[in-house]
């Protein structure tokens, strides 16, 4: 039997049918944009994550992009953002005509410091885009206290926790996507932005919305990014598995400790004071690609995911950093990602590390 690298399809057996009761309510109430659905969800996310503001919009890049508009960065300004990382965090940076800067991550976290986001600084730096990466939190304080704003891409940590405060109330803003594979998903694309600061919840609800307050004066070139209302129908049901998930997800990683992976691979560390709700189970190996394809072949799920870093693909080349970025490099190239789902079993993950054990001699990368 296959141990899928996600398991998207069980977490919602139990909960299918509110999830239709709830659908079927939204369409007969007949709002469809900007409804009772995405008003109460904002709510209802804004309380778990928190904050006293959470706003819907159409997809996780899109919360990127307006997060940074309602900062004020435009072109001419740069924003510091890791290389290592999925493609949008850069990408709406590019978007809205600000300079992409790239800097390293620590390689045992997989997330930037303050010190590898502070050499990356410049008098342009407008902002920093620090990443939640793979469900392991960013040390945002840390990074805060630069003095610049940030902007936390919660978009892998929904259930994250750190000294106490979910993952999306530790940023100047946050950014969320509730993509089908995400820890807290949507039946297609979903996105929310939230912070503390009544301002930025304003200036971000009038950027969502073409720019206007009220549909009839436009102050500023907006966009059109709205949370849809059955999405939003769909997460109220499953916000509410979010914390039993995110314990599953925990329970998993610990499995694979007690299983003794680490003596084959290296495994993800926590930052510091974090208690993750890992999205993926990243480990690194010397030779990940091989490994990769014979526990395929011993039917596991695995794959790497940013082998190429964001300042080697094509369209970000032109931002290429002059310095060297030494962990971003080896973290491509030696990463992988093993099972990891809010179901996964002591059994199953006891099958993977045996798959590994037959593979590989123990090694420690």
């Amino acid at each position: 039997m296959t141990i899928p690298l996600f398991d998207t399809r069980t977490p919602l057996d139990a909960v299918v049918d509110r999830v239709r009761e709830r659908l079927l309510a939204a369409v007969d109430n007949g709002a469809y944009i900007l409804g009772p659905e995405v008003q109460a969800f904002e709510r209802e996310f804004a309380h778990a994550t928190g904050v006293p503001h959470a706003i819907g919009v159409a997809n996780g890049t899109d919360a990127l992009a307006i997060a940074l508009r309602a900062l004020g960065v435009g072109h001419g300004d740069e924003v510091v953002v890791p290389s290592f990382t999925f493609y949008a965090s850069a990408e709406a940076i590019a978007y809205i005509g600000a300079t992409p800067v790239f800097c390293d991550i620590d390689l045992d976290t997989y997330c930037v410091t303050a010190e590898t986001v502070k050499a990356a600084l410049t008098s342009r730096t407008r902002a920093i885009v620090a990443v939640d990466l793979f469900g392991n939190p960013a040390p945002i304080a840390d990074i805060l206290a630069l003095g610049l704003p940030v902007v936390e891409d919660a978009a892998q940590a929904a259930g994250t926790v750190v000294d106490g405060r979910p993952a999306g109330s530790l940023g100047t803003l946050a950014t969320f996507s509730f993509f089908p594979s995400k820890n807290l998903p949507c039946l297609g694309d979903g996105g929310a932005i939230t912070t503390n600061n009544a301002d930025l919840d304003e200036r971000v609800r009038m950027l969502r919305f073409h720019g206007s307050r009220d549909k009839k004066v436009f102050e500023e070139v907006g966009t059109n990014s709205r949370l849809d209302e059955l999405q939003a129908a769909v997460l109220r049901v499953l916000l509410t598995e979010l914390p039993g998930w995110s314990d599953g997800r925990r329970a998993a990683s610990r499995a694979y400790l007690d299983a003794g992976l680490a003596q084959h691979v290296a495994l993800p560390e926590p930052t510091r004071g974090a208690d993750p709700a890992w999205h993926l189970y990243i480990v690194r190996h010397p030779r990940a690609d091989a490994l990769a394809e014979a526990l395929g072949a011993a039917g596991v799920e695995a794959r790497a995911y940013y082998r190429r870093p964001l300042h080697h693909q094509p369209a970000m080349q032109r931002w290429a950093p002059a310095r060297e970025l030494p962990a971003t490099e080896e973290a491509a190239r030696s990463h992988l990602a093993l099972p990891m789902s809010p179901v996964l079993s002591v059994e199953q993950v006891e099958a993977v590390v045996a798959a590994v054990r037959q593979i590989e001699a123990p090694v420690v990368a």
